[in-house]
Parts: C-alpha cells; sequence; structure tokens
C-alpha cells in the first residue's frame, strides 16, 4: 500500500522548481518520447491491420472462399451435408483455362473462369454498384471483363473479341489454336487491379467446349457465411470430401499474408525501440533527480521514513510519468488512427504528392482498424518498460547514508 506521506511527496517532487530547471527539460521529454511511441506504435498498427482486413475483403469478395478440385471423379453435389451447407452462403461448380484475348493489333493473356449461365447473378463481384451491364446471365460467346483490362485494350460492352484458347484444333494442315469471337455484356471492378486486368467470365458450357475439357473435371467453389475463421470451415469442406483436394482463399494468398505477418511483427519490434529509448530518459531524469534531492532523502530518513518508503516515492515519480504519457499516446494514437484518411488526403492536397498511392497498393484510400486488444499490449508494454527502468533509480535513492549526507550539505 502506498501512504498518504509518500503520495504527497511524490507530487511535490514531480512539480519541478526553477533549480530543477534541467531536470524538467528531461522529464518532458521522456514524456514526449514515451507518447510518441505509443502513438505511433498504434497508428502503424492501425494502419497495417487495415490494410490486412481490406486486402482480405478485396481477395474473398472476388475468389471462392474454398475451392473443392477432383482427382478422379466427378463431384457430386447430392452428397454435401448439412455442416457444409450451414456454413455456405452459395456453392457453384465451375471450371477455368487460360487464354489469350486479342483486339486489333493489341492481345492480352487471360484466366477465363466459367459458370452456369444462371450462377452469374449470385457473384458478389456481378453484385456491387461498380458493375456496369447485364448481371444476371452469360449466355454461349458471351463475356464479362475487368475495368482495368477494357482500359488496356480500349474495350466497351458491345464489342466483340477474339479469344485463343490454349487447346488446338485438327486441319488439313495442322494442329492450329482454337479461336471464337465474344461479345462483351458487361464490365466488373473487383477493387483489385491485378483481378480487374487478368480474370474474365465466361459461360461454364462454353469455356469446356473451348478448352476441351470434360465435365467431370468441374471443381467446386464453395462461399461461406463467414470466410475469417477459414482452417475451421476447411476442415468441415475436408470432411465431406475426403478423396478430393480442398483449398481456401488463405492457401492461395499464404506467400502474401506471411509477408504481411513478418513485416507487421517487424514494425512492432522496431517502433518499441521509440519507448524503450524515450523509458531510459526516465532513468536519466529520476537519477539527478535523486541527486538533487539528496539532502531532502536525508532529512526524510533522519525523521524515521523507511526505505521501503523512499524506494516506493521515487519508483513512484517514474511510473506516474510513464503512465500519463502512455495514456496521452493512447488518446492521440487513437484519434489520429480515426482521421489517417483525412490526413492522408490534407498532406496530399496541401504539398501536391500522392500519398499511398492506389496503383502500387490497390486501394483507394488508407484503411485503419483499431484493436483494442493490440492497444491494450502496447499500454502493457510501455508501462512495464517504465516499471522496470524506475526500479535502478528508486533503489539508489534508498541506499544513501543520512549521516554522511547532511554531514556534507
Amino acid at each position: 500500500m502506498i501512504s498518504t506521506l509518500e503520495k504527497e511527496i511524490t507530487l511535490r517532487f514531480l512539480r519541478a522548481r526553477k533549480r530543477d530547471g534541467f531536470l524538467n527539460i528531461i522529464s518532458i521529454f521522456s514524456f514526449i518520447g514515451i507518447s510518441l511511441g505509443v502513438a505511433v506504435l498504434i497508428i502503424v498498427m492501425s494502419v497495417m491491420n487495415g490494410f490486412r482486413t481490406e486486402l482480405i475483403n478485396k481477395i474473398v469478395g472476388f475468389n471462392a472462399h474454398l475451392t473443392i478440385d477432383p482427382y478422379e471423379n466427378k463431384i457430386d453435389v447430392t452428397k454435401i451435408d448439412q455442416n457444409l451447407k450451414n456454413i455456405s452462403e452459395n456453392l457453384f461448380l465451375s471450371n477455368n483455362g487460360e487464354a489469350i484475348i486479342i483486339k486489333g493489333d493489341k492481345s492480352k493473356g487471360l484466366l477465363l473462369r466459367g459458370y452456369e449461365k444462371t450462377d452469374f447473378s449470385k457473384l458478389k463481384i456481378f453484385n456491387n454498384e461498380l458493375f456496369i451491364g447485364k448481371n444476371n446471365i452469360l449466355s454461349k460467346n458471351q463475356i464479362s471483363i475487368g475495368k482495368e483490362l477494357s482500359f488496356i485494350l480500349n474495350l466497351d460492352i458491345g464489342d466483340s473479341v477474339t479469344l485463343m484458347s490454349s487447346k488446338g484444333v485438327e486441319t488439313i494442315i495442322g494442329n492450329l489454336p482454337k479461336q471464337k469471337t465474344f461479345l462483351i455484356t458487361s464490365i466488373f471492378e473487383s477493387g483489385m487491379a491485378e483481378f480487374d486486368s487478368n480474370v474474365a467470365f465466361i459461360n461454364l458450357n462454353t469455356l469446356e467446349e473451348f478448352f476441351n475439357l470434360n465435365k467431370k473435371e468441374r471443381n467446386l467453389e464453395v462461399y461461406l457465411n463467414n470466410p475469417q475463421n477459414i482452417e475451421y470451415q476447411k476442415s468441415i469442406a475436408q470432411k465431406n470430401f475426403p478423396n478430393e483436394f480442398v483449398y481456401s482463399w488463405s492457401d492461395m494468398n499464404s506467400s502474401l499474408f506471411s509477408a504481411l505477418k513478418v513485416e507487421r511483427n517487424v514494425m512492432f519490434i522496431i517502433l518499441s525501440l521509440i519507448i524503450i529509448v524515450a523509458a531510459f530518459n526516465i532513468i536519466s531524469g529520476l537519477t539527478i533527480l535523486v541527486k538533487n534531492k539528496t539532502r531532502d532523502i536525508a532529512i526524510l530518513k533522519s525523521i524515521g521514513v523507511l526505505n521501503k518508503s523512499i524506494v516506493k516515492i521515487f519508483f513512484l515519480i517514474g511510473v506516474t510519468i510513464g503512465t500519463t504519457a502512455t495514456i496521452f499516446g493512447i488518446i492521440l494514437g487513437v484519434i489520429f488512427s480515426i482521421y489517417v484518411e483525412n490526413l492522408r488526403q490534407f498532406l496530399s492536397t496541401v504539398f501536391n504528392i500522392s500519398l499511398f498511392p492506389e496503383e502500387i497498393y490497390f486501394l483507394s484510400t488508407m484503411p485503419s482498424e483499431i484493436n483494442p486488444y493490440l492497444i491494450f499490449i502496447i499500454s502493457l508494454s510501455s508501462i512495464l518498460i517504465t516499471i522496470i527502468v524506475s526500479i535502478f533509480p528508486a533503489l539508489k535513492a534508498a541506499k544513501l547514508d543520512p549521516i554522511k549526507t547532511l554531514k556534507y550539505e
């Protein structure tokens, strides 16, 4: 417990006098350093969490959450159990193949994804406000392309394009690549330039004919109600289809999210050094305070104040500085995290620079996601650091000999 006397002396020592000017400067810098360290940590972690969440939303909004590929036998959709149905929003049979799209003297490689004509209206990418054209059906020899691809090849709804298959057709002059003409009936936008420029949708039967695919090679795409808890839901699908290959959106992008996780952890460690460096200023400040208050410590000891009370007093001074600085840093970090996009727009306008360019980060705005658990970890780490660095000066103050101190004063 902390006595009233210990609290009073702690508050008295915290109020710097004129002769303690240099000490006051050190305390201020310690406070500012810890506050900025905590704030920067919260802002950076919030932006990185927001970027990860936005990236996941873009990926799961465009691709299947779970994909089940057959090894030998055709996927039997009648065998889907109730557990898988309960966690699923939609289940589609699909197939894909790689082709070259040709328009005039321009061409580009493309991944074609095929679905049953009645399934297109159920895809999220066909049901957002950025979609242009017919979203209810894709009939034979009709195609839906991405916005970026339409810019690259200067295409619009109603244009015709030629697709060249990787499969050949036998002619009297040999094997020639199969070609078909398709009519563009819609243009989608996923928010990811990589998807919008490299993927297109056509009718499933047309795709299988175009690539000489067998119907038993069709895979099953599962769109989940909640794609976040993917590993548990993947295990349910594996139990339902033990003889098929099951993979998730997380498996397909594992290298990307592993890199993001490593980057986030490294940034946390590096930015934590700001707090550690600032906390060491507390050692300097408390050590000087002990030296300046030598006479006061000797008087306190001579009137019967115990060594453990002296330790508590100087320990409380360090912890008070660290705790108040941490709280101020949390407030500052949370405010900046909430208004980080407004700040980005302001700086971009004032200095005429492009911060967070869309073509690099695939996102038009700077995302931010405040994680209360992460804020708690940062706060706890900051306070623990200040507790540790406050111990040494406090113990040093308690070891002073009051007789020698008063003699040389």
